[in-house]
């Protein structure tokens, strides 16, 4: 295998090369949707003659402004390839207002389908049953982990959780509403995991505390109920807070894979569990179909230093969807590359 160094290089070029393809398709009327078509004839400059990297892209494209996904009717995102076949729809936010949708077709299924190939066996067996317990209705996670589920020869059950009640209730300081809510969900997810083999556990981390607990009253335990892999994800994990749930909850036996998504990127996985990062959780994109760089608070054309905290700048880049410089709320620190993930990542999300 190529030393790390060789690695980065070789995937920045990797990265370059998609970039000029991604640019070329979604501004070529043979294949592009008519946003992008549109928004080139009053740009000014010609994005497929003058995107050939990422550096381009950096410099030549504003912001993606969310207000797009929001306020445009779904078609106007349809890349001519695409014309005439059935789109999924998925959301994100929409606790107050008119949620940002993003349509699609396959690109969940091949973002979960790679992230598959990084998975243990002995933590997530195959052939098995998995609980996801968490946000599905209009949310593209439902169906995403689903085809992971399927990807790995397992079936899946899954007990909904709405976040945005849960975020108006505690907006509207209806705590005790919000707590109640939270017993329901876990008792669902409790009941499920009694009288159901279910090897495979997909919550948020308060979530995984919450059922680990109930479990607990109950003198059972995670392990004892039969989980053998747990993935995390949807709020902050900080290293004391990972290492409580590794040592406490899964008891050093259960498999933890800490991911961190969202429908316009895709997922990021994280790196792989080393001692010398003291339970420090690191995720990178899944390059080149997403990109995330770490920018300055005050100027976002600014990537900051490695260790220093900024603002998550993502780029998205597949034939579904294209979405230059979208500027998240979420801070984090940049972190450097590593293997097998041999571009930046951000930590502390």
């Amino acid at each position: 295998m190529a030393d790390l160094d060789t690695q980065i290089q070789e995937a920045r070029a990797a990265l370059d090369a998609h970039v000029a393809e991604i640019v070329q398709w979604h501004f070529s009327p043979e294949t592009g949707c008519p946003f992008w078509l549109d928004w080139a004839k009053d740009a000014g400059w010609n994005p497929p003659a003058e995107v050939k990297r990422l550096d381009d892209l950096l410099a030549k494209f504003p912001n993606f402004q969310d207000e797009w996904l929001r306020d445009k009717q779904p078609e106007v995102w349809v890349p001519a390839e695409y014309k005439g076949k059935p789109f999924n729809i998925f959301e994100t936010g929409g606790t107050t207002g008119m949620p940002k949708q993003r349509i699609g077709w396959e690109d969940y299924k091949i973002d979960y389908s790679e992230f598959s190939d990084t998975l243990d066996d002995a933590a997530f067996p195959r052939n098995h049953y998995w609980l996801m317990v968490g946000p599905t209705g209009p949310r593209r996670l439902r169906l995403a982990i689903e085809h992971l589920a399927n990807v790995r020869g397992c079936s899946c059950y899954f007990i909904d959780l709405d976040p945005r009640w849960v975020k108006r209730l505690i907006g509207e300081k209806q705590f005790d509403q919000a707590k109640a809510y939270m017993v329901h969900v876990v008792e669902q997810a409790t009941t499920i995991m009694k009288h159901r083999q279910v090897s495979a556990l997909f919550t948020t981390p308060k979530l995984l505390e919450a059922i680990a607990e109930h479990l607990g009253d109950e003198g059972s335990s995670l392990y004892e109920a039969g989980i053998r892999g747990v993935f995390c994800g949807g709020t902050t994990m900080d290293p004391q807070y990972t290492r409580f749930l590794c040592e406490e909850l899964l008891e050093n036996k259960i498999g933890f894979m800490p991911t961190y998504g969202n429908t316009l990127m895709g997922l990021a996985p994280s790196k792989p569990f080393d001692p010398a990062d003291h339970y420090k959780i690191t995720y990178h994109a899944p390059q080149p179909r997403a990109v995330i760089q770490v920018v300055d608070f005050d100027d976002p054309g600014k990537i900051v230093d490695y260790g220093e905290t900024g603002r998550v700048l993502l780029t998205t880049l597949t034939s579904e969807f294209f979405m230059p410089r979208f500027l998240e709320r979420d801070e984090g620190e940049r972190e450097p590359p590593c293997e097998p993930y041999p571009w930046d990542g951000v930590s502390g999300l």
